[in-house]
């Protein structure tokens, strides 16, 4: 196994686990991050599975897939049976053409992708390939990639993958502190009333069967902030700009939904109301990330326009209110 540099083996039988010290290259990373570099080709349920269930340890001790590696940390890795350790997936031409016209800005310390709705951030719960495995795939040269934080399959937008692992501490940082400008624009069912509105409500994230995701609202939750802005107003919906102040999953949809006004599209939190002519997908879309870059440190902001297909359900509701 190898994981930028090499691996710390303590000398166990091949057919059995493996003990792996945590060197340089792979300080602050995550448990599951770490898990699924090394077992290349395994699904990213079973990682969570082994985790989860204490096949996988850290210095002797359960740990949780979050927990971010220390020098000299040692990880207990299971024997998988039937895991080619040399396999990558095989992206065709025309699909590395297809994601690499999708990259929105690039230089030697990250990238921006403006991500299609549908397509995965990683490979997972049944998805075989995701953004990040069709682009190291794509681009074999790069030597390090990795994701600096998510969007969900149904979302467009930026999503901002690093280069460097400098680069992902510094980024990752800068989200956990705060200091990043996340804006969105998402189409909300049902007539809104008044003005901005800010929603502060905690979120609970449940594991169901198969590993999906769902998220409610609780008490016992994490805080989440977010802002709403309309911009343009229908009869039984608003086009809003949203402000993400903090980032829990399905944040924007689980509060958009809890105030009574769930984003146009979304089957999972959505209320069932109808869609407006042409609308096949979920109207959210990342329009915009602002941060300080891990290089320069100067204040950059990526923008991803959005996508044709929602700026034409924008334009025959336009043109619906005028008639």
């Amino acid at each position: 196994m190898t994981d930028g540099k090499k691996a710390y083996d303590k000398g166990l039988p091949s057919s059995g686990p493996r003990l792996v010290e945590v060197e340089a290259d792979s300080i602050g990373r995550r448990l599951d991050n770490f898990l699924i570099s090394a077992l290349k080709g395994l699904p990213r349920a079973r990682v969570y599975r082994m985790i989860r269930s204490g096949e996988v340890r850290v210095n002797k001790g359960r740990s949780k897939p979050s927990y971010h590696l220390a020098a000299g940390d040692v990880v207990r890795i299971p024997p998988v049976k039937g895991l080619d350790k040399n396999a990558e997936p095989y992206v065709s031409p025309g699909r590395a053409d297809w994601l690499n016209a999708c990259v929105i800005y690039e230089d030697d310390y990250l990238l921006v992708l403006n991500k299609p709705s549908g397509l995965a951030v990683h490979g997972g719960s049944g998805i075989n390939l995701g953004a990040i495995e069709l682009l190291r795939s794509a681009r074999p040269d790069c030597r390090y990639l990795e994701l600096v934080h998510r969007l969900d399959r149904d979302t467009s937008g930026c999503l901002l993958i690093a280069k460097k692992r400098s680069s992902l501490r510094a980024l990752h940082a800068e989200f956990r502190e705060g200091q990043v400008e996340k804006i969105y624009y998402a189409l909300l069912t049902g007539r809104w009333k008044g003005g901005d509105r800010e929603v502060a409500l905690p979120l609970i994230t449940e594991h169901r069967e198969g590993g999906e995701r769902h998220v409610r609202t609780g008490a016992d939750g994490k805080m989440a902030v977010t802002r709403f802005f309309p911009q343009r107003r229908y009869s039984d919906a608003v086009f809003m700009q949203v402000e993400l102040l903090t980032g829990r999953t399905h944040q924007i949809r689980v509060h958009a939904a809890a105030i009574g006004h769930p984003i146009a599209g979304d089957e999972r939190y959505g209320s069932g109301a109808a869609l407006p002519a042409g609308l096949r997908r979920l109207f959210l879309h990342a329009g915009k990330l602002g941060f300080k870059h891990p290089g320069s440190q100067d204040w950059i902001t990526m923008e991803a326009p959005l996508d044709a297909d929602l700026q034409t359900v924008l334009t025959r509701m336009d043109s619906d209110s005028q008639a």
